[in-house]
């Protein structure tokens, strides 16, 4: 691969990027969203971070190991949850929960 065709490429994927994210700073003023879309994008930041932390809590080393209460991820989910309950936040059971465990990893290390 030439010099020149490498930089085209960086330049060219520079463009892409600038064009796709920055399409929504164009408009002068805040396009209108129906209620539902609204509604639901609301909720997504709460349903990424859901996908991203249920399957690790689930699947453990293997199957043995994740079905046992002393599995630091279990009890921090267990944690979050209940303060989830408690408060009805949506941020504050995320850093509970990972306080949680992080203490509970170093319990069980120690």
């Amino acid at each position: 691969m030439k010099d020149w065709h490498l930089w085209l490429a960086i330049l060219a994927l520079a463009g892409v990027t600038v064009l796709t994210r920055g399409v929504f700073l164009l408009p002068r003023r805040e396009p209108r969203l129906p209620g539902w879309l609204s509604s639901g994008l609301r909720h997504a930041p709460l349903a990424a971070l859901m996908a991203v932390v249920v399957p690790e809590v689930v699947r453990g080393q293997n199957m043995a190991a994740s079905a046992s209460l002393h599995d630091p991820r279990w009890l921090a989910a267990a944690v979050s949850v209940a303060w989830f309950c408690w408060r009805r936040g949506v941020t504050e059971p995320v850093v509970v929960g990972s306080s949680a465990l992080v203490l509970f990893q170093y319990l069980a290390r120690a």
